[in-house]
């Protein structure tokens, strides 16, 4: 390969491999996760604090001679919450964003019809179509749906 002909983020090199491998490298990069680690932890620290504040809150009434039974109750409550809410977390925040990305995709579609409408309403051969189409729609309907 020459330097010519190279892609500009891989080496100039003589080898026919190293395009490739970089290539995939930088696919691998981009894999599509952006933040879920991060999130998810986010997540599962902001629970955790919760069920800290309530058991300190209850901890709390006891008195001097248990403190030593207080905090392994608090570090109990601590790990427990770690290990036990992990999952449920990480699987709060794929289901948030991937609600979020429904949402934005629906609305991107909806911003799109309402565009072609409005085409639509000022250009008969658009509106001639748009008629043809959801009147095939509607009888695609109809066939599947015979009593």
């Amino acid at each position: 390969m020459t330097p010519t002909t190279a892609p500009l983020n891989a080496p100039a090199t003589g080898q026919p491999l190293v395009v490739p491998v970089y290539d995939v490298a930088a696919r691998r990069g981009n894999s599509g996760r952006g933040g879920l680690r991060g999130a998810s932890s986010l997540v599962l620290a902001a629970v955790a604090a919760a069920l800290m504040v309530v058991a300190a809150q209850m901890v709390e009434s006891w008195t001097d001679g248990h403190l030593l039974a207080a905090w392994m109750v608090l570090w109990l409550v601590a790990f427990a919450s770690l290990a036990l809410l992990a999952a449920p977390a990480r699987r709060a925040v794929v289901l948030l964003r991937q609600g979020a990305r429904e949402w934005s995709a629906a609305r991107r579609r909806a911003l799109d019809d309402e565009r072609t409408w409005n085409a639509a309403l000022h250009d008969a051969r658009l509106m001639a179509d748009l008629s043809r189409a959801m009147n095939g729609i509607a009888v695609e309907d109809l066939r599947r749906y015979r009593f």
